[in-house]
């Protein structure tokens, strides 16, 4: 293997938590408990912000303000994000790709500033050779393009990069491209989707990333 395509929300940052817990918020300032099924979670990566907005206000009727309740929820999301860091296991995969000179990438179908700020935070964002985004392709996962720009600016072909990812339209965009691929479901995430990838753990902390690509080529 000659390199590691990492997808970043709900993978590399428990992102998808803060957003529930944001939702959550807005939910509750209504008298209201969110519901995470109905279509919460779409089927596709890029930002569901509009769609919740508007299932919210189906629900609340007359004197929705939409707006009060998107900043609701920037505002709560910004607070947990604060003290967000890495997932389990991630920093230690990182950190054993550098000392053996694997070169990292993300392939995320969130827009660049987002990533960059999260993983700067984190004070991992120079630890990645290469970082493809959402707002640089046409379309969103599972969709690969933004794995075909992210294995362009590596200069490796798919089967010589394994992609990690925690949806399973994230691993049905890795695998349309050809790469071998690792799930990590995110905590929203039901495990029994994930039946495409080639090796499912339940952390990045389960195995050292030496044993993961070891049960990865024997899988």
């Amino acid at each position: 293997m000659k390199a590691l395509v990492f997808d970043f929300d709900g993978l590399l940052m428990d992102t998808e938590t803060t957003l529930v817990e944001g939702w959550r918020a807005v939910w509750a300032a209504h008298g209201l408990t969110l519901d995470l099924g109905d279509g919460f979670w779409p089927d596709h990566g890029g930002d569901g912000t509009a769609d919740r907005l508007d299932r919210l206000g189906a629900v609340v009727g007359a004197g929705y303000d939409r707006a009060a309740s998107h900043r609701r929820f920037r505002a709560e999301r910004e607070r947990l994000h604060r003290t967000l860091d890495l997932c389990p296991g991630i920093r230690e995969w990182l950190a054993d790709a550098r000392s053996a000179g694997l070169p990292c990438a993300v392939a995320s179908s969130s827009p660049l500033p987002w990533v960059r700020d999260h993983l700067t935070r984190a004070g991992v964002f120079d630890w990645f050779s290469v970082v493809a985004t959402g707002d640089e392709v046409a379309a969103h996962k599972p969709d690969p393009a933004v794995y075909h720009l992210a294995l362009d600016r590596l200069g490796v072909s798919p089967a010589a990069a394994v992609a990690v990812e925690d949806t399973p339209h994230g691993v049905a965009a890795a695998q349309a491209v050809g790469m071998p691929t690792v799930a990590i479901p995110n905590p929203f995430a039901d495990r029994a989707l994930f039946t495409r990838a080639d090796l499912v753990l339940t952390s990045a902390a389960d195995l050292s990333l030496a044993d993961a690509l070891t049960r990865l080529q024997t899988a």
